[in-house]
């Protein structure tokens, strides 16, 4: 059975940081882009950021700077560093995995996706 497995979300205050985790099972994790996206309340499902097969990473503009993505394939996990957190960045935030290794923007193009960690940031 395929899980992503989201964890870290919280409340911080503007300005803070969180550290959130993705624990995959069930599918050859190496071999799979993971990325984190997010969704705000009213607002599309988008891309913030992405590490492929071959480890490299892509970020959303909107967060360059502040976040990090890592991934570490002898355990299957991906962390997103987050700092200098912002009230624009509170959503649910989703970690996704796409099978051809690659990073891509759509959120439709993943194979399989976690349930979510809330992150809520208060001014």
């Amino acid at each position: 059975e395929v899980q992503l497995v989201e964890s870290g979300g919280g409340l911080v205050q503007a300005g803070g940081s969180l550290r959130l985790s993705c624990a995959a099972s069930g599918f050859a994790f190496n071999q799979y882009a993971i990325a984190w996206f997010r969704q705000a309340p009213g607002k599309e499902r988008e891309g913030v950021s992405c590490t492929d097969r071959q480890g490299r990473v892509t970020y959303a503009d909107s967060v360059k700077g502040r976040f990090t993505i890592s991934r570490d394939n002898a355990v299957n996990t991906v962390h997103l560093e987050m700092n200098s957190l912002k009230p624009e960045d509170a959503a649910v935030y989703y970690c996704a995995a796409e099978g051809w290794g690659i990073c891509r923007e759509r959120a439709g193009a993943m194979d399989y996706w976690g349930k979510g960690t809330l992150v809520t940031v208060s001014e």
